[in-house]
């Protein structure tokens, strides 16, 4: 077994035996799903979000590509793809890190410390520049209607892609990408 598998079985394990709940999608450790709760004293508190996490065979020396299952209102998250726009993950991802800092501190971080400068939801971007308050009642309807534990087992309307989860080409902003998605 080389020195990728090891880390990489050894870092699944750990988030196993944490306070996580993981569902894996094969018998290989290379996909699989976090149940991840929003951060305390956020508008994001009261949600769960079923994380699709995939573990490239470069894995801890290429990042894991993250996603949000259910849907999320959030500027730096697609709100249809739930792809993830983190340069931790994305573009400064080191072997220092592992799984763990992915649920304990990364995903955190980005939903208490949005960039509305770099988004992948326009809309949510544009909305928290302008009427903060609306942006976190928007953020806790989203909660309420998509981030309920009761829909985490359910099965998604469409299965995610590779292209998808989170890559670096997602995190470019432009114009166009600023008019974001019609309300559903």
């Amino acid at each position: 077994m080389s020195s990728p598998s090891k880390r990489r079985e050894m870092d699944v394990m750990k988030l196993m035996m944490s306070d996580y709940k993981v569902e894996m999608v094969n018998d290989g450790m290379s996909e699989f799903y976090v149940e991840f709760h929003g951060p305390r004293d956020s508008p994001y508190q009261e949600g769960t979000w079923k994380i699709r996490v995939e573990l490239p065979d470069a894995y801890p020396y290429k990042s894991p590509s993250i996603g949000f299952v259910n849907r999320i209102f959030h500027p730096n998250v697609d709100e249809m793809s739930g792809s993830v726009c983190l340069d931790v993950i994305n573009q400064t991802w080191s072997p220092m890190f592992d799984l763990i800092n992915v649920f304990e501190v990364f995903l955190p971080q980005l939903l208490l410390y949005p960039n509305p400068t770099d988004p992948l939801n326009g809309e949510a971007a544009a909305l928290m520049m302008r009427d903060r308050e609306h942006y976190e009642q928007k953020v806790k309807e989203y909660c309420e209607r998509y981030a309920k534990a009761e829909d985490i087992g359910r099965r998604p309307e469409e299965e995610s892609s590779d292209e998808e989860l989170s890559d670096e080409e997602d995190c470019m902003s432009s114009d166009e990408e600023m008019a974001g998605h019609a309300d559903p």
